[in-house]
């Protein structure tokens, strides 16, 4: 688990000092650093992503970049029915205090990032996701079981992938809950969990069922789990002719 969390607007909050926010973003990422050693790859990566995204979004937008610091009350315009706001960021020598924290974590954000990537890359390479019995013409649901490393057990999971659209496009999203654990053996193969399941919830006469397994012993919620939803996601994309 993160023990330190660093919040999205950490650049323009607070003090808009140097050598402050060197030290908050090098400790940040220290904490990243060591999660990383542990193979524990979420949350950080992704909230590594999201960081380098709006440090990149601010640099390269001048009016953002601006617009991010806080406004105060100035008055209200009778004619125009418009309230109007003074910043407080007209100081140069701040902006440039930002320019500076931005030149700074950008390319550390980035290195970070691509170990990161190289850790994912390793967990993806060593996981291998398969049918388990036929497959149905609609995968959007089912069960996905889980094993990684030298467990004895299967974690079952059911899933479903919903579509929720925003204004520029639909995205295809996948929910998962828990649903039991099985211990591997001669009598709990992958197709008597199967049939067991299903025989369990009639709301599911016809799941399509995937198996995803790891050689590697890594933190299970923190790493495999996500890789795995991903590579859910990715195969279901990929049989439904979806990009």
């Amino acid at each position: 688990m993160m023990a330190t969390k660093l919040s999205p607007d950490w650049i323009t909050e607070r003090h808009v000092d140097f050598e402050y926010k060197k030290y908050i973003l090098l400790a940040w990422l220290q904490d990243v650093d060591k999660q990383f050693d542990q193979v524990r790859l979420y949350p950080p990566l992704s909230e590594l992503v999201e960081h380098y995204r709006n440090a990149k979004a601010l640099k390269e937008s001048k009016q953002h970049l601006s617009d991010s610091f806080q406004q105060k009350l100035q008055g209200f315009d009778m004619e125009k029915f418009k309230v109007m706001y003074e910043k407080i960021s007209s100081d140069d020598h701040l902006m440039a205090e930002v320019e500076n924290i931005l030149d700074f974590s950008l390319p550390r954000f980035a290195l970070a990032l691509e170990d990161g990537k190289k850790i994912y890359e390793l967990v993806e390479k060593e996981t291998n996701i398969q049918h388990i019995g036929l497959v149905p013409l609609n995968s959007d649901y089912g069960y996905l079981f889980l094993r990684g490393g030298r467990s004895a057990n299967t974690e079952v999971y059911e899933y479903e992938v919903s579509i929720f659209e925003q204004p520029d496009d639909k995205y295809r999203a996948l929910h998962i809950s828990y649903v039991t654990t099985y211990s591997s053996s001669f009598i709990h193969t992958y197709v008597s969990m199967k049939t067991d399941l299903i025989r369990g919830n009639l709301r599911l006469p016809n799941p399509a069922v995937y198996a995803v397994e790891t050689t590697m012993t890594i933190p299970f919620n923190e790493t495999f789990l996500p890789v795995a939803k991903r590579l859910l996601m990715r195969k279901i994309n990929t049989e439904a002719g979806h990009s």
